[in-house]
């Protein structure tokens, strides 16, 4: 079930993994280390939030045209076969989001003892960068006793290159003015986990910081720990999750690259979506990908396969908007390599094919409070969302044409926004609506109430959409923002221009170039670098001679 606790479940859901012995034991608390649930400092009351006010409510008035409102256990896979369980669905009682509290108050001493235990003998670390590519290196145990403490160095240039390892000409961050130098990269204990490929090396993600120990302005990571912040001062908890869209590929890298990424040969044939034939078929995959994403503290909720030639959907199980950040995120990395041992390839574009669908990437939301124990959007059992998710979907509604540049963050991306493959056209909101931006789901008990919020695809850096999305949330309740009028029906015929989302990279970027609450809500370092990167983006695909223009134009005029 999506946040809090779940009805009972049958003893027959739990089953037993063949691989479960390699499962990360730092998650399953048989370490050394003392393990605790998450504490929250803030203290505030939903009653009291004056902290949302004072962060949102000092540069924004409540100028914002409110609309007439429409509303009043990790499975074990073995030989199951799915058929489209959704992100969020309310299947199993959810573990406790924990860290790691050393009993003698020094985590290198007992990451040590834990480290010969498992036999651990090489470390691996690295962080995402600003389009979600996960950047990293090997570095050795000596090292890593001596970072967990100070942390150590990582050159800035990851936040100074495009996804192409392009230097950008117009970044202020970093660049040849500052000569790129070292970031102070933090490790960050509670991320450990064992490579289920490599089971003698450890991983560990990292935030990046300025020298002067500062979160530094362009780390993703960062931006979502700020947004987060702002929620549980507020006494708010976000529960998150994520379900992608993707396309397996019998090929290579280098014989896509021999092809020019035209006339890849798909996983399989057709048009199968829900294929109970398809999965049965890819069996040794569907195994490896579930087995593997266990064992590496991602769980896969439900996954199945879609409409069109090798394309699949995976729902990763809610969490902590931060954890369930960092498994959205890892996720797209390890499918890439699962997938290359059996010699194919697997892309998240938006839209990799003009005939085919696109790929989403839906998020799933709510609010619970600081004890994690009510989920905040329920209204008791009625058939509508209570006056904290209201405002926050209105937040999420109404600020969504100027935040799709973080939503949508490449050129590809707006291929997506066309008429007949299931992507919203307009921030429109619906109760099991999935034409809609936004699709209510009020679950059959309150702890499954939620948000999913459809604009994004498969492509998104999952920090910045989340932090993007809470940001919004937060900033709806806040002003009180009602939402607008509830589709019912086809969203996408709606016409009303208030609600249009940017068609195109460089509009959504102008959008956001425009956006005081992006500014407030991400804070204005972030979203100036961000911006940047996105008109690089833009220029470097005004270069570029398509082939559709060569097709219609070069014999003809």
């Amino acid at each position: 079930m999506y946040g809090g606790r779940a009805a009972p479940r049958s003893p027959g859901l739990r089953l037993a993994s063949p691989r479960r012995s390699r499962q990360c034991v730092w998650k399953s608390g048989r370490g050394r280390g003392r393990w605790c649930g998450r504490e929250l400092r803030a203290q505030s009351t939903l009653r009291r939030s004056g902290h949302l006010t004072r962060a949102f409510g000092s540069r924004v008035g409540r100028g914002l045209v409110r609309g007439r409102s429409g509303l009043g256990s990790p499975l074990r896979w073995s030989e199951i076969a799915l058929a489209g369980a959704r992100a969020g669905s309310p299947l199993l009682e959810p573990k406790k989001r924990v860290c790691f509290r050393p009993r003698g108050g020094c985590v290198s001493e007992e990451l040590r003892r834990d480290f010969k235990e498992k036999g651990i003998r090489k470390v691996k670390v690295g962080g995402f960068d600003v389009d979600g590519l996960l950047r990293g290196k090997y570095i050795s145990l000596e090292k890593l006793w001596s970072a967990l403490d100070k942390g150590f160095g990582f050159c800035d240039v990851i936040f100074g290159w495009d996804i192409c390892d392009q230097l950008y000409d117009n970044a202020t961050v970093t660049g040849w003015e500052t000569g790129y130098p070292d970031a102070l990269a933090r490790i960050d204990a509670s991320s450990f986990r064992i490579l289920p490929d490599a089971p003698d090396t450890a991983h560990f993600l990292v935030d990046f910081h300025t020298q002067d120990g500062g979160p530094h302005p362009a780390c993703p990571r960062n931006l979502l720990k700020k947004v987060i912040d702002e929620a549980r001062a507020a006494g708010f908890t976000a529960k998150f999750s994520a379900e992608f869209e993707f396309w397996v590929f019998q090929e290579t890298p280098d014989s896509m690259h021999s092809k020019g990424f035209r006339d890849l040969d798909p996983l399989s044939p057709g048009m199968f979506g829900y294929s109970w034939l398809r999965a049965g078929q890819h069996q040794a995959l569907l195994d490896d990908i579930l087995d593997t994403c266990a064992e590496y503290d991602i769980e896969i909720e439900g996954i199945h396969t879609e409409t069109g030639p090798g394309v699949w959907e995976a729902a990763l199980r809610y969490d902590d908007v931060l954890a369930a950040a960092d498994k959205a995120a890892l996720f797209k990395t390890t499918l890439k390599q699962i997938c290359a041992r059996h010699d194919l390839s697997v892309t998240f574009m938006a839209k990799w094919n003009a005939d085919l669908p696109g790929s989403s990437g839906h998020i799933h939301q709510s609010l619970w409070d600081a004890q994690e124990q009510i989920n905040l959007f329920a209204a008791g059992g009625s058939d509508r969302l209570s006056e904290t998710g209201r405002h926050y979907l209105g937040g999420l509604v109404t600020l969504a044409p100027e935040l799709t540049a973080l939503y949508s963050p490449f050129v590809n991306s707006y291929k997506r926004y066309v008429p007949g493959v299931w992507a919203p056209l307009n921030a429109s909101w619906g109760i099991e609506n999935r034409t809609c931006g936004s699709r209510v789901i009020l679950g059959p008990t309150d702890h499954a109430t939620r948000i999913e919020f459809r604009q994004t695809a498969a492509d998104i850096n999952p920090y910045i959409a989340m932090a993007a999305c809470l940001g919004a949330g937060l900033y709806g309740i806040a002003e009180k923002i009602e939402p607008p009028a509830m589709t019912k029906g086809d969203a996408t015929s709606d016409s009303d221009p208030t609600l249009a989302l940017p068609l195109t990279l460089e509009a959504a970027v102008e959008r956001l170039r425009g956006s005081e609450v992006a500014r407030i809500a991400l804070g204005d370092d972030f979203v100036d670098h961000f911006i940047r990167t996105r008109d690089w983006e833009c220029r470097e695909y005004r270069k570029a001679v398509t082939d559709w223009e060569l097709r219609r134009y070069f014999e003809a005029v």
